[in-house]
């Protein structure tokens, strides 16, 4: 389906954006090098490869788009993951935040919530070397209590509020970033677990995502 080419002109593309993503303020340096790494022109259709190394947000079909890479490094830097952190991606959508997060760490379960997408970015994932994520297509408001507890869940679109069902996967110690809010702009809201009951909640920069559909979110 996609040319499966990753040249010198588009290595250099990526370097190019991990050094403007430092300068907006990305410090993690692993997290630099996971976007100078993954091969994000590869999660777009060929005819819109010229879009793929800008700092935008895309449309992939279904209602949905693949985050601008300010976002996809804003909010993988808040998650702080070590490379033996279980991390739980909520809403798998085109792949590339999967993608990024497995060069972080291998022990990544994603769930989206659109089957047809679910069923194209499980290929492309496998196609890229990517499939060790465990992928699954369901209710990400729910998480995956089967696999809990995670040491870090992610969610890639926009929650009313927090979703009880992530805040019970969190162990203790672990971290739920979430864009919280409601149609129109969402807070990033990051939420450490230092107990059985106890959470700690912090907030961040505003941004624009597409709505978590679920019991736990938005109801489609």
């Amino acid at each position: 389906m996609l040319p499966l080419q990753d040249t010198y002109r588009h290595q250099g593309q990526r370097r190019a954006l991990a050094r403007e993503l430092r300068r907006r303020g990305i410090h993690d340096e692993r997290v630099l090098q996971a976007i100078a790494t993954v091969p994000r022109h590869l999660f777009f259709a060929p005819a819109f490869e010229a879009h793929a190394y800008q700092d935008k947000a895309f449309p992939i079909g279904e209602g949905q788009t693949i985050s601008q890479p300010y976002t996809v490094a804003y909010q993988t830097q808040l998650l702080n993951l070590k490379p033996t952190d279980r991390v739980l991606e909520v809403g798998t959508g085109s792949g590339y935040q999967c993608a990024v997060l497995l060069q972080l760490t291998p022990h990544v379960d994603s769930i989206e919530f659109n089957e047809v997408l679910f069923t194209r970015t499980r290929q492309l994932l496998a196609s890229l070397g990517a499939g060790g994520a465990g992928l699954y297509c369901g209710d990400g408001s729910v998480g995956l209590p089967d696999r809990a507890p995670f040491d870090a869940i992610l969610v890639t679109a926009g929650a009313p509020g927090l979703p009880p069902a992530l805040l019970r996967q969190l162990r203790v110690g672990g971290r739920l970033v979430i864009p919280v809010g409601g149609s129109q702009t969402q807070r990033m809201v990051r939420v450490t677990r230092e107990g059985a009951e106890a959470f700690v909640r912090e907030e961040f920069e505003d941004f624009r995502f597409v709505p978590l559909l679920g019991v736990g979110g938005w109801r489609s």
